[in-house]
């Protein structure tokens, strides 16, 4: 999708520049499909399974373990050695597996199920809270299934999207990325679409050009408002500005 013409504005207040942001980024990758892309389970598992672990790992370990025990029933009363071998390519295996038999147990013991369904009519706050109360579920995962599932006013912040929000100048430098969670929830609308766009595309941004190490700044459509982008090239030219890449090609984004 075509990017319209870019003015470097570097000097836009926080606020701003993450409105603006949304903006570019609408345009660069387009709006993201709408619905969910998985169940409410396999949204809360797979990103459990997701921490520090490449995409098409933890998508072979969720499969490992549900063709290795049948169901959830089988999932918690598997031998934790055999399940934490079932889920051998995350990062901890040995430390998920536990955590994933208790998450599954407290579901079992709140609904009576191993459902989330729920959780669309709790308020935003109880079900953050309760799901936060999980071993190894952060604000985070919460968010991603409150958000994507059952479309939440609520806003993730993951790394990546950390990454470019510092750099474009969205937070400051010293907002953790707990903190991010409310300080960009507070600039956008209080709208779920707004906020899946949001952050998607910030998401694949720092997937695929705002690297951690040697970002590929002079291909970003952000240059003309990031920070980053100015201290390391100094303020953009109509020619930088105009020298983005195409939306991503490559890896399918997920």
């Amino acid at each position: 999708m075509p990017i319209t013409a870019l003015t470097a504005a570097y000097d836009l207040p926080p606020a701003a520049k993450t409105r603006e942001d949304h903006r570019i980024l609408n345009e660069f990758y387009g709006p993201v499909p709408e619905g969910p892309r998985r169940t409410p389970m396999r949204e809360l598992i797979s990103t459990v399974l997701s921490h520090r672990t490449t995409h098409r790992d933890e998508e072979l370990a969720y499969d490992r373990m549900l063709e290795a025990f049948g169901d959830w029933q089988g999932v918690v009363d598997a031998p934790t050695p055999e399940l934490a071998h079932a889920i051998r390519t995350t990062r901890w295996p040995d430390t998920q597996a536990p955590r994933i038999q208790e998450i599954l147990r407290r579901i079992k013991a709140e609904f009576g199920e191993y459902s989330l369904d729920a959780l669309a009519g709790w308020p935003v706050e109880r079900g953050l809270a309760w799901l936060t109360d999980m071993p190894g579920i952060g604000l985070k995962t919460a968010s991603l299934v409150l958000l994507f599932n059952f479309q939440k006013p609520v806003l993730p912040v993951d790394t990546h999207v950390h990454r470019v929000a510092q750099r474009v100048g969205m937070i400051g430098p010293k907002v953790s990325v707990e903190k991010a969670h409310q300080v960009l929830l507070a600039q956008m609308p209080a709208d779920a679409d707004d906020l899946l766009n949001f952050h998607k595309h910030n998401y694949w941004l720092g997937q695929h050009i705002c690297f951690f190490t040697k970002p590929n700044c002079p291909a970003c459509p952000l240059k003309g408002i990031c920070n980053y982008y100015l201290e390391h090239y100094g303020p953009a030219t109509e020619a930088e500005l105009a020298a983005v890449a195409p939306e991503w090609k490559g890896e399918k984004l997920h």
